[in-house]
């Protein structure tokens, strides 16, 4: 069998368990479930579940089999390709939508804490805090092991608990203030190559508007793997993991750029509003433009696989919200 690395789809190969369950007991189909989340398999039938192919998700898998076995189940493992039916674009989107699901709920509970600590008056409250924050970091870390593909929550997920951090060591600023970070000169972002993961969605097609429109016409932008991704020399990446723009605290990438970028034009920082609730989900600022244009956009990544296409076609959906905004001050 040819196995490839736990992050890489590159060859598109995929495991399968297809089991039957006895009907009773019926707490075994529940470990059963539960040890399939564990492992980050997706249900692509009721009865078969898939996982990306490597040498350690096949043996997440036999221990999983063994387990149905001896519980008086049937089950078997088999290596796939996809041919017809289920595409392997929809495959990796059904591995994102369970991890992002699982980051937001993290992202939400990061919130929470945020608040209660804050109101925390005395250190007993504020012992109890951290060690949430601690099983709260391991979820993350969990969530993160079985991340196959790169999902796009995680990074929300994993600035909240950051700042978090930073807040119980006493060095926190406030979550719903913009990041107070040294504006970049147009010598630092001019004439740089743009990196950021494949799969673009509402917040990197925004940034790479924002980057060709007003920082740099002549950008060049790269679309690189969400995982294990060593930056060359003079390469700037944003939305990405460890990236030098990329979500700070509850902020977005296209926020963040804006502050970087030491850009103040009012069109934009409503804008920004948007990009920010489409991408974090929280509804923090509520426009009554956010479900049209989040709808556009989705209707872009649809239509379209390539990611500089998905840039090119969302360009004018900005360039007129733009002139919208401008004109309605």
């Amino acid at each position: 069998m040819n196995m490839m690395d736990r992050t890489s789809p590159a060859e598109h190969r995929w495991l399968l368990l297809i089991h039957q369950l006895p009907s009773k007991p019926a707490y075994f189909r529940v470990k059963i479930w539960r040890r399939l989340q564990r492992v980050g398999a997706v249900a692509v039938k009721s009865t078969v579940y898939a996982l990306p192919a490597n040498a350690e998700t096949q043996e997440d898998f036999e221990w999983v089999l063994k387990e149905i076995l001896e519980g008086g189940g049937e089950a078997m493992v088999c290596e796939a390709r996809l041919i017809d039916g289920l595409s392997d674009a929809q495959a990796r989107a059904l591995f994102d939508a369970a991890r992002d699901e699982a980051y937001e709920a993290i992202a939400n509970e990061a919130r929470t804490l945020s608040a209660r600590f804050e109101a925390a008056g005395t250190a007993e409250e504020k012992a109890e805090l951290r060690s949430q924050l601690g099983r709260l970091r391991k979820r993350l870390a969990d969530v993160a092991s079985i991340d196959f593909f790169g999902a796009t929550g995680r990074l929300s997920a994993e600035s909240l608990i950051a700042q978090l951090e930073s807040g119980f060591a006493g060095d926190m600023e406030m979550v719903n203030e913009v990041p107070k970070t040294t504006p970049l000169t147009a010598a630092d972002l001019k004439g740089r190559t743009w990196v950021t993961r494949k799969g673009v969605h509402v917040d990197r097609i925004a940034c790479s508007w924002l980057i060709r429109r007003f920082i740099d016409p002549d950008a060049v932008i790269r679309f690189v793997p969400g995982k294990g991704y060593v930056p060359n020399s003079g390469e700037i990446r944003f939305d990405m993991f460890e990236g030098e723009i990329t979500h700070e605290g509850d902020h977005c990438s296209f926020e963040v750029l804006l502050a970087r970028a030491g850009i103040t034009d009012p069109a934009l920082q409503a804008i920004a509003e948007i990009i920010h609730d489409i991408d974090l989900k929280d509804a923090k600022f509520g426009r009554e433009e956010t479900t049209g244009i989040a709808s556009l956009i989705a209707g872009i990544c649809a239509a379209q696989q390539q990611d500089e296409q998905r840039i090119v076609q969302g360009g004018p959906v900005f360039d007129n919200l733009y002139q919208y905004f401008r004109t309605k001050r």
